[in-house]
């Protein structure tokens, strides 16, 4: 007789146990007494992995998480403010002011920052010093586009050229006969000392030589009519140099904001051959 099919009877061989009937290749936990029951193996590797997979999205939630705190904040502003100009004098910058301070004819730079504090622009009177009307003769300019003032010759762009980015004072304002070139005939005009790019204040800043072939982003001007106080109220395209928008890249310039007077850089070697 094969041991292996003796009864539980025999004397010699013990019986066989229940938990190891089962098939080669199958696995099966043998429960202790204390057991209910089959632990079902399945199961318990699902719950295992269901933990693992709650660990790991804990985790990832935690690492961008950081990850975002770790990006700065874009910072900027979310509309154009109304500024009210003050003179380099402290008082509130009027027309009457710039039409008896600022002309044509002032090289020194009178810059104030709009929208945000590290976007400078001019500040121009494109009238004759004379106070006489404009003429070959007499060179200055009025009723220009976006013009206020009496003659609509007060006017403010970015200083800021569009080609790689220079501001003020290697940008500037060249007041007639400074230079004797005249790009586009024009005997005044704001020429970048950096790279030659030149622009018409008389016609929105449009260029006048190159590289740049963007015009200067020129300041919304607003006179109150009962103080002839001048606000700064918005800017017009394109976006200033630097800048992913007008808006971004530093902190705003609120409600009120004050010129600087600055030598300029001026050079009659840098224009276009």
């Amino acid at each position: 007789m094969n041991g292996f099919d003796c009864p539980s009877s025999c004397p010699f061989v013990a019986a066989q146990h229940p938990a190891l009937e089962f098939s080669v290749g199958q696995i099966r936990r043998v429960a202790s007494p204390n057991d209910a029951g089959d632990v079902d193996e399945t199961k318990r590797n699902v719950l295992k992995l269901a933990a693992v997979a709650a660990l790991i999205g804990a985790g990832g939630g935690l690492i961008g998480g950081t990850l975002q705190a770790l990006q700065p904040p874009i910072i900027g502003i979310s509309s154009y403010p109304r500024s009210q100009l003050i003179d380099v004098d402290g008082s509130p910058l009027t027309v009457a002011k710039v039409e008896s301070e600022y002309n044509v004819g002032v090289s020194e730079l009178h810059l104030f920052d709009y929208p945000l504090q590290n976007e400078p622009n001019f500040l121009l009177n494109l009238y004759p010093a004379n106070g006489e009307p404009p003429s070959p003769t007499n060179p200055g300019a009025e009723n220009v586009p976006g013009g206020v003032g009496t003659h609509g010759s007060i006017v403010a762009f970015s200083a800021i050229c569009q080609h790689l980015g220079c501001p003020a004072p290697a940008i500037a304002f060249y007041p007639p006969g400074t230079c004797p070139q005249t790009p586009g005939g024009k005997v005044f005009y704001i020429h970048c000392t950096c790279h030659g790019s030149t622009y018409d204040p008389a016609n929105k800043a449009a260029n006048l030589t190159g590289p740049a072939v963007m015009p200067l982003p020129q300041v919304v001007l607003e006179v109150d009519p009962s103080s002839g106080i001048i606000y700064a109220n918005g800017e017009g395209p394109p976006t200033v140099n630097g800048h992913l928008s007008t808006l971004t890249g530093d902190y705003g310039v609120g409600t009120s904001v004050q010129l600087v007077q600055e030598a300029p850089i001026l050079s009659c070697a840098t224009f276009p051959s």
